[in-house]
């Protein structure tokens, strides 16, 4: 079975060179660095639960439940009515459901006004809408903190 011709005018598949491709030719992988947009995601939707361990998703949504021992991705966003029991580490984490166990942010933590935090809260920055609630510790990362030294703590 043969394939039917390209229509005329169709632009000829370029490499990033900015060279034209030879007929049949392969192109090049595409870059590493990923754009927000296609990140690996996984959406965990309202009536699903999900026990375990969750691993290589840079983006979690959660709009049902997720129990996992740890949790490290890039983002999570936790959608009202979603939750998630247990550790999760991230770089940014947003919470408009509920959390219980350990929250770390390595960037920042947002709690919506619909968002609870039941444990321990670790972030840089830290944004609580009116509404949002946390119960138990919040602990802010600084710079100049050490893994080895001990981190100031808040109550709240």
């Amino acid at each position: 079975m043969s394939r039917p011709p390209l229509p005329t005018g169709a632009a000829t598949p370029q490499p990033m060179s900015g060279a034209p491709m030879r007929p049949g030719a392969v192109p090049p992988a595409r870059p590493v660095a990923r754009d927000p947009a296609e990140r690996r995601t996984l959406v965990v939707s309202r009536g699903i639960s999900v026990q375990g361990t969750i691993s290589d998703a840079e983006r979690l949504v959660i709009e049902g439940v997720v129990e996992a021992s740890l949790l490290q991705a890039t983002e999570v966003s936790i959608s009202n009515g979603g939750m998630f029991k247990g550790s999760v580490e991230v770089e940014d984490a947003e919470i408009g459901g509920t959390i219980d166990g350990t929250v770390t942010a390595r960037g920042s933590l947002i709690v919506r006004s619909t968002g609870r935090v039941l444990g321990t809260a670790r972030c840089r920055r830290l944004q609580v809408e009116d509404g949002g609630q946390i119960t138990g510790t919040i602990e802010m990362i600084t710079e100049a903190a050490r893994p080895d030294s001990p981190r100031p703590a808040t109550d709240a």
